[in-house]
């Protein structure tokens, strides 16, 4: 059961980080907030299979990588709901639009950045844990690590005030071009993730 669930895990990764790519190609904003809503679910179940493995020596990076993958969910989460519901179907005045309206920035794209900043380190700790075996290993352990990096752009460019265009839907295409990068970035996270589930024979039950 745990190498299952940890494949399902990676492939729900897989799928719904290309859907999040498509769509915004397409720009299908409903399409890819319904899909940021599972991604989390799928990242959670793929890190609770690398945490499981993990050695009693890498317990506590195990430990925090896990937990901040909770934190990223609930955030994201909230995010996209609010996206998907109320600023989707409810008439919001300017100054509402401007808090919950996720493509004009403020507060709630903020969070959203937040939320990816706690999985970026999520990845990092979850890496950490690992114990490379094979060429697969290495490069899903390095991935994961150097994934890590986009925690303080995340953490800090919003107190920098540099997002308050998008308020004014002055914020162009860099947003989605960053986007698409780390679409590109994440994909191979997931399948090597799959891959390494695949071959693993270190679960206690299947």
């Amino acid at each position: 059961m745990n190498r299952t669930v940890s494949m399902i895990g990676a492939a729900l990764v897989i799928v719904t980080v290309f859907l999040f790519a498509v769509f915004i190609l397409l720009g299908f904003s409903f399409g890819f907030y319904l899909v940021c809503m599972f991604l989390p679910v799928g990242y959670i179940m793929m890190a609770a299979g690398l945490h499981h493995e993990s050695g009693s020596d890498r317990k506590v990076a195990a430990n925090t990588g896990l937990v901040l993958a909770g934190v990223y969910a609930v955030l994201v989460l909230l995010v996209y709901f609010a996206q998907a519901t109320t600023v989707r179907t409810e008439a919001l005045n300017d100054q509402a639009s401007r808090v919950l309206n996720f493509q004009r920035g403020g507060l709630i794209f903020n969070y959203d950045l937040l939320g990816y900043g706690m999985m970026a380190l999520s990845t990092f700790f979850i890496g950490l844990s690992m114990k490379a075996e094979n060429k697969t290993d290495r490069w899903l352990r390095r991935l994961l690590i150097i994934h890590g990096i986009f925690f303080p752009g995340c953490f800090f460019m919003p107190m920098t005030g540099m997002f308050t265009a998008m308020a004014d839907g002055k914020s162009g295409n860099g947003g989605y071009i960053a986007l698409l990068f780390w679409c590109l970035y994440f994909i191979p996270v997931g399948v090597l993730a799959y891959r390494h589930f695949r071959m693993s024979q270190g679960h206690s039950s299947d």
